[in-house]
């Protein structure tokens, strides 16, 4: 009689990893059954470990140790209301200018305890929208704008939030609107005004991207020219972003609709070397038949042959305090001058 063979164990099963049955991850409940107290405990120890006993402590520290417990700061940041993160949003990481604003504010931030998330909007109004409702959602200790449009957009959402922004380069209204910037529309007055004192009569306004700064200067550049009697509408605009090959291209638009144009006023210094290049494809002599001035005093601006006449703008400096003002709020402090203007220079050159 054949006999049965007794059946085999089962292997024992290993032991269930803890964590949340949705992402597996370990959480502070499982540290706490672990280490045999309760996760207010735990949350206490981690936040203040003097309130906690030794033996407690050590056991809570040698079951982070075995579960590899790592603590949520998003989680820390919602049950607080705060978090040491501010959120940015300008609309080009390529652009120059805002390289150099962006450098402002993390020299700011960096001594003050504070990191920055980085939003790229690209101009456009709904990536916006779409960014500062995802920044929301992580809860940021305050915002820093590049334009009035996010700023409006941010007030509708946060109407009953406690979260602050400070405004870039645009200057609000009143100092209710934390605003750290210039006026546009001053810094296209001087250029207009300095081109009609440098005797020109046909001036022309060239222009690409046309977001509301750029259309604040071509405001102030229009109003010059009107005060002093000339025709404000030589101008040529394209929505297009700005690149060098973009100012060739506008100064032949220019010269094709109004060949008598004697001088151009460029958005950007991009705009300003394209049209400069142009004039010496064509021969045009700079500035004896075509004066040149640009916006912005990028770095090549003054090497250019011949160097080229442009408004010069404060963008590290207005990083820097626009940081500092938001830190400062953020703090409690008084700040008796919302609205900082930092103001404006005309570098003359040998462009005009």
């Amino acid at each position: 009689m054949t006999q049965r063979a007794a059946p085999k164990s089962k292997p024992k099963a290993p032991p269930a990893v803890r964590g949340s049955r949705a992402t597996g991850r370990v959480t502070i409940i499982d540290v706490a059954a672990e280490a045999g107290v309760s996760p207010m405990t735990v949350s206490r120890a981690l936040k203040n470990p003097r309130l906690v006993q030794e033996q407690s402590r050590q056991r809570i520290l040698e079951a982070i140790d075995r579960l590899g417990y790592v603590p949520n700061q998003a989680a820390s940041t919602l049950a607080s209301a705060r978090s040491q993160v501010i959120a940015v949003l300008v609309p080009s990481l390529t652009n120059a200018v805002f390289i150099e604003t962006l450098s402002g504010i993390r020299d700011y931030l960096a001594g003050a305890g504070y990191q920055f998330l980085i939003g790229e909007t690209g101009y456009v109004r709904a990536k916006e929208e779409q960014l500062i409702a995802t920044y929301l959602a992580h809860a940021p200790a305050g915002f820093l704008l590049s334009s009035s449009e996010q700023h409006d957009i941010l007030r509708r959402q946060l109407a009953a939030a406690n979260i602050p922004a400070v405004r870039m380069f645009d200057l609000g209204k009143s100092n209710s609107d934390m605003s750290v910037g210039f006026s546009q529309t001053k810094a296209g007055y001087a250029a207009a005004r300095h081109l009609i004192e440098r005797g020109y009569r046909r001036p022309a306004f060239l222009a690409a991207q046309l977001d509301p700064r750029m259309m604040k200067r071509r405001e102030g550049f229009r109003k010059g020219l009107s005060e002093a009697g000339l025709d404000p509408d030589v101008e040529v605009l394209l929505p297009e972003p700005t690149t060098v090959d973009m100012g060739a291209q506008l100064l032949r638009r220019v010269l094709e609709q109004h060949p008598e144009c004697d001088s151009v006023f460029c958005c950007n210094d991009d705009l300003a070397l394209g049209a400069l290049f142009e004039c010496q494809r064509q021969g045009i002599s700079v500035p004896r038949e075509m004066a040149i001035a640009g916006f912005n005093d990028l770095s090549w601006a003054a090497c250019a042959t011949p160097s080229i006449t442009t408004v010069v703008t404060p963008r590290y400096d207005i990083g820097y305090k626009s940081a500092e003002m938001l830190v400062r709020q953020l703090k409690g402090e008084d700040i008796p001058k919302g609205r900082l203007d930092l103001g404006f220079e005309l570098a003359l050159r040998e462009s005009t």
